[in-house]
């Protein structure tokens, strides 16, 4: 065997006649595809020049950077994830902990930023799950726009899109077998109040009597993510629960001091024990956001009363709630609507659903009819008509 040693790839020739070239740092070998010495020679001297104007395009490149930024050429993802996580608070830098120590994000952990290529990202999502696609995702940005990457390592439209697991909200029926079998006179009103207020766990388990306005039956106070107000008016059932937690202090003391992992892993028993699947605590957001959109409560209000001042995301809550399109003709008997008769070409120029009934109505066209709603038990019914429809 024949071995020609050349800067970094050195050449050498297998017993089969064919050339390869090998890298002498990584040792990795790459076929040139020819018997012939001369070719071979024109193919290694062009990798070797490839390599070297490339480091030297790099060094070029860190000098010209490291005047703005000197530590360019040592921050590592590592790094930057520690000042990301080191800004957050509370329940957020909780689950930053958590995702920070993402098995596969383990290979970027001590790569140089700028460093970093497209291919290098695409290994981290291909291991990873959605989680990785969201946290990776933010990490990049955050880099992005603190001026410590020159330009997006995948642009924004190459991204692997997140998709989520289906997500349901949890019924009635489930929500009251969890409550009649939880002996924990605590957590039981901490279900019901979810039930009936859809507000997150995490706030939910920190709220304090002094938060409820007796006087006028609302209950206020900021969510923990956002920092938003939220100030939810409160029915029956719901007072009736909050007569039975402390009047002053901590509403749930014992849940309050637990972290939100583990009031989830308390929940996922009791499902596990009664046999309920496919539901978490979000279930809870979900039910209460599928029945304001199935009564019709409006949207703006029921954002406010979710903490979201995104539409998108409280679509994505009530996304899967159904609404029954009533029969037209068993909606039209049910509004009381009266529906006149065509009236023969010549005929007069109004139709009269009943002169006490009409009063004051006339058609401009003069030969087309009225339907006249009428609201039902009002003793002057021309003063009772809510609208008409011209055909």
């Amino acid at each position: 065997m024949e071995e020609i040693v050349n800067e970094t790839y050195r050449m050498y020739r297998r017993k089969n006649g064919i050339y390869y070239a090998e890298n002498v740092q990584t040792k990795r070998q790459i076929s040139l595809r020819t018997r012939d010495l001369a070719d071979a020679k024109v193919m290694l001297v062009a990798k070797n020049e490839s390599a070297r104007d490339s480091r030297i395009s790099r060094e070029v490149g860190f000098a010209y950077l490291s005047c703005a930024d000197p530590q360019a050429k040592t921050r590592t993802w590592r790094w930057v994830i520690d000042q990301l996580v080191g800004a957050k608070a509370g329940e957020t830098r909780i689950r930053w902990e958590t995702a920070r120590h993402d098995p596969a994000l383990r290979p970027i952990q001590e790569m140089v930023v700028v460093d970093t290529r497209a291919e290098h990202f695409l290994q981290v999502l291909q291991k990873g799950t959605v989680s990785t696609n969201v946290y990776l995702r933010r990490v990049h940005n955050f880099a992005l726009d603190m001026g410590w990457l020159p330009h997006p390592v995948i642009v924004r439209r190459q991204w692997p899109a997140v998709k989520y697991g289906k997500k349901r909200a949890i019924t009635f029926e489930e929500h009251h077998l969890i409550v009649q079998h939880d002996p924990n006179p605590e957590r039981r009103d901490f279900w019901e109040l979810l039930w009936h207020i859809g507000a997150a766990q995490g706030d939910l388990a920190k709220l304090k009597a002094e938060d409820i306005n007796w006087q006028q039956n609302t209950l206020r106070f900021f969510r923990g993510k956002t920092g938003v107000v939220s100030n939810v008016g409160l029915g029956i059932e719901a007072l009736a629960v909050l007569r039975r937690r402390p009047a002053q202090g901590l509403l749930f003391p014992s849940l309050a001091r637990q972290q939100s992992k583990h009031r989830a892993s308390e929940f996922r028993r009791r499902c596990g024990y009664l046999g309920i699947k496919g539901v978490t605590l979000h279930s809870y957001r979900y039910a209460w956001a599928q029945r304001a959109k199935q009564r019709g409560f409006p949207e703006r209000f029921a954002m406010l009363a979710l903490g979201h001042t995104s539409k998108a995301v409280h679509a994505a809550y009530a996304g899967t709630s159904e609404i029954a399109i009533p029969a037209l003709d068993e909606y039209g008997a049910q509004a009381n609507i009266i529906w006149p008769e065509f009236p023969k070409k010549g005929a007069a120029d109004s139709t009269r659903v009943g002169a006490s009934e009409t009063k004051g109505i006339s058609d401009p066209g003069g030969s087309t009819p009225e339907a006249v709603i009428v609201s039902e038990g009002c003793k002057d019914q021309a003063k009772c008509l809510q609208f008409k429809i011209l055909h």
